[in-house]
């Protein structure tokens, strides 16, 4: 349920509220917009349904949420999420760009590509630091040394850090190195991680699984959110079909979707979705023109002796006329970049 207060309602009225509820028990999330304050209830519903909260002062109406992710939804808050990373805002007219390797394989390597990616024009820098992959005995990672590499890049460039945390464990250690923290499309049922990161002061970049459905994604988001986290970004970074053609099926419906039903920004991987670098460009220009909030995108020095992903790396050259059109998209959809 949410508590729609008055536009009159006084900070008093909202925290008496809110002190209530949380002394019964339940779960309170406050939402302020630009016109009116929501607080979100969760917990039973019984007692919920036995409260007489239309009673109290300062508030409008209440409203019964129908949606198994609350506080990720529109009901609960009508204005979109901006997330601040450290400065870098995502969502709104903001437009934020993540470019960079699939995984730090070397200090020479990992600098080069920060500068390359910084001077065309994104504001983070990707790469990761631990590497899932399919293969026991493929390319794993340099893990703790790898964000030390990401930390020299950023002091170096000044570009924001997003990498992957691969389980609970590892959670303090890359949350001291990174600016975002990205949950990987393996790991986004991994309750554990979810509610782990939700426990942090670090945004989430939250990459939508394998086969998952756009409920069962939010309801990632929900687990991240429930735990006080409200930072959360989405990430549509492709979903498996039958079709053998790309790596994945780029599902940009989900972008007008989730923009629909959500006020979390979203932002697109065309790397991942398609697998083809030749299909990154175009794939690129289509989500900034679905209504994303931003995209991330593979960049390699030298994708042919790239470790991981070179088959849908970006070359230098390509990626800088990925950001010349990309811009111009962003023009004709009112979108900024910092």
């Amino acid at each position: 349920m949410i508590t729609v207060m008055g536009p009159e309602a006084t900070q008093e009225q909202v925290h008496v509220i809110m002190n209530k509820l949380t002394a019964l028990g339940l779960k309170v999330h406050l939402s302020e917009g630009a016109t009116r304050t929501i607080i979100g209830i969760i917990g039973n519903k019984q007692l919920i349904a036995q409260l007489s909260i239309e009673a109290m002062d300062g508030v409008e109406k209440t409203v019964s949420v129908t949606v198994d992710y609350k506080l990720v939804s529109r009901e609960f808050k009508q204005d979109d999420t901006i997330v601040d990373v450290g400065g870098i805002l995502i969502g709104g007219n903001h437009l934020a760009v993540m470019a960079g390797p699939c995984a730090v394989e070397s200090r020479e390597q990992l600098l080069q590509s920060a500068f390359i990616v910084k001077e065309a024009g994104a504001q983070f820098l990707r790469g990761g630091a631990y590497k899932p992959r399919t293969s026991p005995y493929a390319f794993q990672g340099l893990e703790e040394k790898g964000l030390e590499m990401l930390a020299e890049a950023r002091e170096k460039t000044g570009l924001k850090i997003v990498t992957e945390v691969v389980d609970v464990e590892s959670v303090p250690v890359v949350s001291a190195y990174a600016d975002m923290l990205q949950i990987g499309s393996r790991n986004m049922q991994n309750f554990q991680l979810l509610k782990t990161v939700g426990k942090t002061n670090k945004p989430v970049l939250l990459k939508r699984g394998l086969s998952a459905t756009i409920n069962e994604w939010l309801n990632a988001a929900e687990y991240i959110m429930s735990e006080g986290n409200y930072n959360v970004v989405l990430c549509e970074r492709g979903i498996r079909t039958y079709e053998e053609y790309t790596r994945n099926t780029l599902d940009l419906s989900a972008v007008a979707a989730v923009k629909n039903i959500s006020h979390l920004p979203i932002i697109v991987d065309p790397s991942h979705g398609t697998g083809r670098w030749k299909l990154v460009r175009p794939m690129a220009r289509a989500g900034i023109a679905a209504g994303a909030d931003g995209l991330m995108i593979e960049v390699h020095p030298n994708p042919a002796e790239a470790l991981s992903d070179g088959k849908q790396s970006l070359t230098p050259e390509n990626f800088e006329l990925t950001m010349q059109e990309v811009k111009t998209i962003a023009q004709v959809m009112g979108k900024v970049m910092a």
